[in-house]
């Protein structure tokens, strides 16, 4: 037997692995100022591309004031308590039904987070005799949904990523499971995968259901706001916004703030007001949250230059990489991966380069995330970015890949830490 403290300062996890070597600089960064593509970071100024504001909303002055004017009125904690119970307002049900029309669905339900949202809306769609059908790279809320329906011993058949003919097999085992135990079967997948950018092949998976009895839920936290003619998400860009029977998403990418939505057929969103667990036990979303998500989402339908500043933005940056040899993956999406070789420490090196002597700020994610001798730099442009900010950054990216390519970053250890 032994102690659960002794076995956690045994084994630090996958990633927490790294702590000694990286927290503050590489994980837990302190990014200080005014929320801009130029922060502070260690007292210098950076250029971040690592913020979730796709569309600038998050210091737009109509959204400050929105905020502001919200707290002054209501304060941080009204309403007390969780909506079943007392958390009940006019404006939460009146955001619902505006981000209901918007996504083309019968009805909506606020949720306080989208990670603990969606791994309740998984636990309570699928019972025990249901079976879940994802993609392999789905977003870690979708996993720890399914972990959570396997727990209580329902029956998941993943396929790898984007494999529509796997993506078919697998429909073709949860079908025959799911009519040996008299269940149903849920698909899920993601509008924009948030790592490499690309997009989930809805089209082709809604198409499936000539051939399948299925219900399709999408996670599309980075497609809202961003994807299709209005913004309204992937399924509106590909045309089968009408075919995704559960659609979720949340408001710290292009809503710039907290909270999540997911929207569906009125009886089903019925039964997950009062069958998601995340949300029944739970304090409701502050007002101000709620009033500044009203406002986030009229300047996101009234305001299309602020999505068409950010694809501006976007294709300038992509276009630039590919143009300079960076593979950037098949995104078809504002994120903009980078993917480079090398290892761990060698990623650290870079990055510290990169933040120290080229002031530019991005995420870097390394083994176990991604494969070993893989090196992924993110990038996330936003419509308050600029054209010099894409030069600036190309010429950095290309000065610290030719110094990678020529083994600059090869050291025997981590490097030491700058101190602020």
């Amino acid at each position: 037997m032994i102690d659960i403290f002794d076995k956690i300062k045994q084994n630090r996890g996958p990633i927490g692995q790294y702590q000694k070597a990286g927290h503050g600089y590489f994980s837990f960064p302190k990014l200080e100022g005014e929320f801009h593509p130029l922060l502070k970071f260690q007292g210098k100024v950076v250029l971040n591309w690592s913020l979730n504001n796709y569309i600038g909303l998050a210091n737009h002055p109509e959204v400050r004031k929105a905020d502001a004017d919200a707290a002054a009125v209501y304060g941080m904690a009204y309403p007390m308590g969780a909506r079943m119970m007392s958390g009940q307002t006019t404006k939460h049900e009146e955001l619902e039904q505006k981000l209901a029309a918007f996504v083309g669905k019968d009805d909506a339900f606020l949720l306080n987070y989208g990670y603990q949202g969606m791994v309740s809306i998984i636990d309570a769609l699928a019972g025990r005799n249901d079976v879940i059908v994802y993609d392999s790279e789905s977003h870690a809320c979708i996993m720890d949904g399914v972990f959570l329906h396997k727990a209580k011993g329902g029956k998941s058949f993943v396929f790898p990523h984007n494999d529509m003919e796997r993506c078919r097999k697998m429909l073709t085992f949860a079908t025959k499971n799911a009519e040996e135990n008299n269940g149903g079967i849920i698909l899920i997948t993601e509008g924009v995968f948030g790592m490499a950018g690309d997009l989930g092949k809805i089209d082709e998976i809604a198409a499936m259901k000539k051939d399948f009895d299925f219900r399709l839920v999408v996670d599309d936290a980075h497609g809202f706001g961003t994807m299709g003619k209005t913004g309204a998400g992937v399924g509106e860009h590909m045309g089968v916004q009408d075919q995704i029977d559960v659609y979720f998403s949340t408001f710290a990418k292009s809503m710039a703030g907290i909270g999540a939505f997911v929207a569906s057929e009125s009886d089903v969103v019925d039964f997950l007001r009062y069958n998601m667990r995340s949300q029944t036990f739970a304090k409701s979303l502050p007002m101000p949250m709620t009033i500044g998500a009203l406002k986030r989402l009229e300047l996101l339908q009234t305001q299309p230059e602020l999505r068409e500043n950010l694809w501006k933005v976007a294709k300038a940056l992509q276009e630039g990489l590919r143009d300079h040899g960076f593979d950037i993956g098949a995104t078809g999406s504002p994120v903009t991966p980078v993917m480079m070789h090398g290892g761990v420490i060698e990623a650290t090196n870079l990055v510290m380069d990169l933040r120290e002597n080229y002031s530019i700020f991005c995420s870097v994610v390394i083994y176990p995330v991604i494969p070993k001798g893989e090196i992924l730099l993110r990038l996330i442009p936003t419509a308050t970015h600029t054209m010099e900010d894409v030069e600036e950054t190309l010429l950095a990216f290309k000065a610290c890949r030719s110094k990678l390519e020529e083994g600059g970053y090869k050291t025997e250890e981590f490097p030491k830490i700058p101190q602020a």
